[in-house]
């Protein structure tokens, strides 16, 4: 797609490193960066099942190497870990996904599904002791093969011989059977983290930095998402309020781990998706009460500790804009899918860099030329001065090749300093 470069490609993972860190600090690259979320994109462009891409770990490689080669983003995003636990959901017959051949079409994206995986009057069991809680019932109903998990009793007391009794409940043949699942899951996850480390590898020897080191959800999407459903957490903004905020209190230094998980990586960015906080989804004085307050803690947490966070506003949250202002300068992104990003380049000019969006719609159904227009746009506007890079408003799974060709060339051209 690109002409040859002369440089080698140790010299292009630092020119695309400086270019990705020049526009987070709000400064104008040599030329803007381009970068994306692929999803199943590669899969189609190189002709193999969305279901091959989470089972079959040579096409994978091969699938996900020869787009980067191709398109030549500035920075490439993991299948193995974003991509390849197709073994992992089977071995623990996960409940909370349908996946490509596994409940939708093997050439159709995964979905989620949504229930009350944590009840009402289960809210002092989760803050009271969130590990138990996990193992011994959050576990068994998102894991259909853990399900004898139910059977284990509390392990808290077992700091001394006087305990010793409890482990007896290991030999009931169910949970026996469980932990055998449990294992050959581990087996699967270990050749994920391995394919991850081999990718990343040939990525670095090919000059492309990874986009992230770790990812995290704002505490109420976690319980909002994996926990109580979106039912079930809007019921609790007006029944158990203060329950909601003490739940969120307690998953916010597990969120904070995660993203410190980062460090570890050697890669300081963290991908922050955001999912109920939208307008659609809350009144603004819910989001200043339930949403924001433990997210932008963990935002600030994390850039504490010298990563940057990459927050993806999801959905349209133009009205939350003047709010989430609040940060330090030039020390995150926010990803925006259809909340109004020329309102977002006038308030946050000063403040985040800014990374989105072109329709998904107009990738799909459009054309190079459509593409262009929209890209063009986006350069004069929310390019302007810095802080910007381009990318999709979401992942590219139907996206036509030679539109997403079209926006990364046309950017590459009239987004350079001229």
């Amino acid at each position: 797609m690109n002409p040859p470069s002369s440089a080698s490609p140790t010299d292009l993972f630092e020119q695309r490193q400086k270019r990705i860190n020049d526009a987070v600090a709000l400064r104008e690259p040599d030329q803007i960066p381009v970068m994306f979320i692929f999803g199943f994109f590669p899969a189609r462009f190189t002709g193999i099942s969305f279901e091959d891409a989470m089972y079959d770990y040579d096409k994978t490689m091969d699938s996900w190497i020869r787009t980067m080669v191709e398109f030549q983003p500035d920075a490439c995003d993991d299948p193995f870990t974003g991509r390849f636990w197709g073994r992992i959901v089977d071995g623990l017959d996960y409940k909370q996904l349908r996946w490509p051949g596994h409940g939708v079409a093997s050439d159709l994206s995964f979905q989620f599904v949504e229930k009350e995986y944590m009840k009402a009057d289960e809210y002092d069991a989760f803050l009271r002791d969130q590990s138990d809680f996990m193992l011994r019932s959050y576990w068994p109903r998102v894991f259909g093969s853990l399900r004898a998990f139910e059977q284990l009793p509390s392990m808290t007391n077992l700091y001394s011989y006087t305990g010793f009794g409890m482990l007896s409940s290991l030999e009931i043949p169910e949970v026996a059977r469980a932990f055998e699942a449990l294992l050959a899951s581990a087996k699967a996850a270990m050749k994920m983290v391995s394919g991850s480390a081999v990718y990343l590898d040939r990525m670095r020897q090919l000059g492309y930095p990874p986009q992230f080191g770790a990812g995290v959800n704002a505490p109420f999407d976690v319980l909002s998402d994996f926990f109580r459903g979106t039912v079930g957490a809007m019921l609790d903004l007006y029944r158990r309020p203060d329950k909601v905020l003490e739940a969120v209190e307690k998953i916010l230094p597990v969120m904070l781990q995660r993203g410190l998980r980062a460090k570890k990586a050697g890669v300081p960015r963290v991908f922050v998706p955001l999912h109920k906080g939208i307008d659609s989804f809350m009144s603004p004085y819910q989001f200043k009460t339930f949403y924001w307050p433990t997210l932008k803690r963990l935002i600030l947490s994390l850039i504490d500790e010298g990563l940057t966070p990459f927050v993806f506003w999801e959905g349209d949250c133009t009205s939350r804009l003047e709010l989430i202002a609040d940060m330090p300068k030039g020390k995150a992104v926010y990803l925006f899918e259809t909340t109004d990003i020329f309102k977002a380049k006038e308030v946050l000019r000063d403040v985040v860099c800014i990374r989105g969006n072109v329709p998904v719609s107009l990738l799909i159904a459009g054309t190079p030329d459509d593409v262009k227009a929209y890209c063009r746009k986006l350069i004069d506007v929310v390019g302007k001065g810095g802080g910007f890079i381009m990318d999709a408003s979401t992942t590219l799974d139907e996206a036509k090749p030679e539109n997403v060709k079209a926006m990364i060339e046309f950017t590459r051209e009239y987004g350079s300093v001229r």
